[in-house]
């Protein structure tokens, strides 16, 4: 994330990969004020064996966008909310990339839904994960039909 404020939304990201069971690493790298760190910890992404980012940054939010120009691992961008323009400039950053460079890019403070979606990457290519994810689907069909039941039964 570009500043430890983000930590706030960033932090669903992380718990999401905890539930899942998934390592994972959190690290603060501004894209402006630490520029020589977002270069190497997005050159070495690979060969320290990461296999997604997630990269979560407010305001001009370019961390995503100069990450995945500078990795072949995919990069998830979450725009954080800060509290001018409602996180709007954020989304416009991180997904209006030029072509060639991609970030799969969630809602605004969406960091969950981003965790979700490694774990979706990931799970691609470990069967065991992808079970995992099928189980939480059905339990999300489950809580649907559950306040469904509740809803029906206060009328």
């Amino acid at each position: 994330m570009g500043s430890d404020s983000d930590w706030r939304v960033m932090s669903d990201a992380s718990q999401v990969l905890t539930d899942f069971g998934v390592p994972h690493e959190v690290e603060v790298v501004s894209a402006h004020r630490t520029p020589d760190k977002l270069m190497r910890y997005g050159r070495e992404a690979r060969a320290r064996g990461l296999s997604a980012v997630i990269a979560g940054a407010g305001g001009a939010a370019h961390l995503p966008g100069m990450l995945a120009s500078v990795t072949a691992v995919p990069v998830i961008g979450v725009p954080v909310q800060l509290s001018t323009l409602d996180g709007l400039d954020s989304l416009l950053s991180i997904v209006q990339m030029p072509a060639g460079i991609p970030v799969a890019t969630v809602s605004i403070n969406g960091a969950k839904n981003a965790g979700l979606l490694a774990v979706r990457i990931l799970g691609a290519s470990d069967a065991a994960l992808a079970d995992r994810l099928e189980q939480y689907s059905r339990e999300l069909e489950a809580q649907v039909e559950e306040k469904n039941r509740r809803l029906k039964e206060s009328l």
